[in-house]
């Protein structure tokens, strides 16, 4: 397995868990980032003797930062047409090679999820730490421009039409229990529990005929998948032009 800079590899017995990381602290979002998970879960998908994935994070936080509504977007990227087109072309490679991996995957969501909740909701199981955040607060709210990437094609499956453009206009951060309530999280347990919890069920889905698990995840991403082909290019264009008007504001 490669070494990557924001995630840290451990395989047991065909699981293979996946801790977002930065500096060995809790994950900070960052293009770099974006570029080095879409490359992270393409290897990960083609590693055939990966039978379980588990997707967590570090310390107190599964991803951050919250953005301020006074940083720049892209972090220091150039805000022009080819700029903007990377940066969204690694978006979208990020959502489809997290889809392309023929395995079930398992999120164990260990804080609050400040940036990119979208990549543990696209996990198969979804369990989370009691005191866990989902929310979109930096495109529409924080960051001033239209959520294309993904994010609300998944909140909008997850939550409904109304509730996921609520939280998606009004910067409305879910608690864990609100999370869990509407059906996006299956289980709530205390953080120091989060963890053998997701291997304890790795561990049993492990135990399955091998094409089983793969036809199955086939069969349960179908429909996210469907909906992310049939829009992400559009959605995608909307935020590029919504980020260069900002720009040209």
């Amino acid at each position: 397995m490669s070494d990557y800079r924001f995630v840290k590899l451990e395989r047991r017995d065909g699981i293979l868990q996946m801790t977002l990381q930065t500096d060995g602290g809790p994950f900070q979002w960052n293009l770099d980032a974006q570029v080095e998970l879409a490359t992270a879960f393409a290897d990960v998908g083609a590693d055939r003797d990966n039978r379980i994935i588990i997707l967590t994070g570090t310390g107190n936080e599964f991803t951050g930062p919250r953005l301020d509504p006074d940083a720049q977007f892209f972090h220091g990227a150039q805000i022009s047409p080819a700029g903007v087109h990377h940066v969204f072309r690694n978006a979208r490679r990020l959502v489809n090679s997290l889809l392309d991996i023929e395995v079930p995957m398992i999120a164990a969501v260990n804080g609050p999820a400040k940036r990119h909740a979208d990549l543990a909701l696209m996990c198969d199981i979804v369990i989370a730490a009691d005191d866990a955040t989902f929310e979109d607060t930096a495109h529409f709210h924080n960051g001033g421009i239209a959520p294309g990437d993904g994010i609300n094609v998944v909140y909008t499956m997850l939550m409904g039409l109304n509730r996921a453009r609520y939280l998606m206009l009004t910067g409305q951060v879910l608690s864990a229990r609100e999370a869990k309530d509407i059906g996006m999280v299956a289980e709530l347990m205390p953080r120091e529990k989060l963890v053998p919890r997701a291997w304890e069920l790795a561990s049993q889905l492990a135990r399955r005929p091998e094409m089983l698990l793969r036809y199955t995840r086939a069969v349960l991403t179908h429909p996210l998948r469907k909906a992310l082909d049939e829009g992400l290019q559009y959605f995608l264009a909307m935020e590029t032009l919504s980020t260069l008007n900002k720009r040209d504001a």
